[in-house]
């Protein structure tokens, strides 16, 4: 049998507003139905915390060694499933759920200003929409300048790229965890679809310079 490829896919714990984290309950949800036979699946629920999120993150790629790292997060605003295409360094005023945010404002020392993810969010969204999941996916380039956004940084700069952030709408607004859940699953195998398919093809471009 193949050689099962790990991947970890997070969700946070409940802050502010949020009693109810959607981004956890449907990474729940993903664990039940799970990404197929091929696919190692572990799940982690994040605290809503920049120095956990400091620590807990490399030393998860590093025990790991995932293909993909898929952090999931709930925003408010959102009407939509919604793929963040990049992370930011800076700007991080916002408290977390212990009170606290970085001095420097930003999230890696002398770290570049962005870090955009090696997949192609657009190409994911436009096929995940083909597929016909029945919930409405979109892309955006800034996922808040909070702990997400914090964190989805982190992963990119310690996973030279290969990390995806997505986040979802609070539960029933308007999407049912199972329908988040289906959601995350379509996107995520996509996701791994199209790292598979770049792979194929950078061995394709490696032998023809032989």
């Amino acid at each position: 049998m193949a050689h099962k490829k790990k991947v970890i896919v997070t969700g946070f714990e409940p802050f502010g507003e949020h009693a109810v984290n959607a981004s956890w309950v449907a990474v729940q949800e993903l664990d039940r139905i799970g990404l197929g036979e091929y696919i190692d699946l572990f799940v982690c629920e994040v605290p809503v915390e920049y120095q956990a999120v400091q620590t807990l993150l490399p030393s998860m790629w590093a025990e790991h060694q995932p293909r993909l790292v898929v952090h999931v997060g709930v925003s408010g605003l959102a009407k939509a499933v919604t793929l963040e295409q990049c992370g930011h360094n800076k700007g991080y005023r916002r408290l977390d759920n212990c009170c606290f945010s970085p001095e420097s404002e930003c999230c890696i020392e002398d770290g570049p200003e962005c870090i955009s993810s090696v997949l192609d969010m657009d190409m994911v969204c436009k096929r995940v929409g083909e597929a016909g999941v029945g919930t409405k996916v979109t892309v955006s380039k800034d996922a808040g300048r909070y702990l997400c956004d914090y964190t989805y940084y982190t992963s990119l700069f310690v996973g030279n790229g290969r990390a995806a952030f997505i986040h979802v709408p609070p539960l029933g607004k308007p999407y049912s965890s199972e329908e988040l859940g289906r959601t995350l699953q379509t996107i995520i195998i996509e996701m791994l679809q199209q790292l598979e398919d770049e792979h194929a093809q950078a061995q394709c471009n490696h032998k023809g310079h032989h």
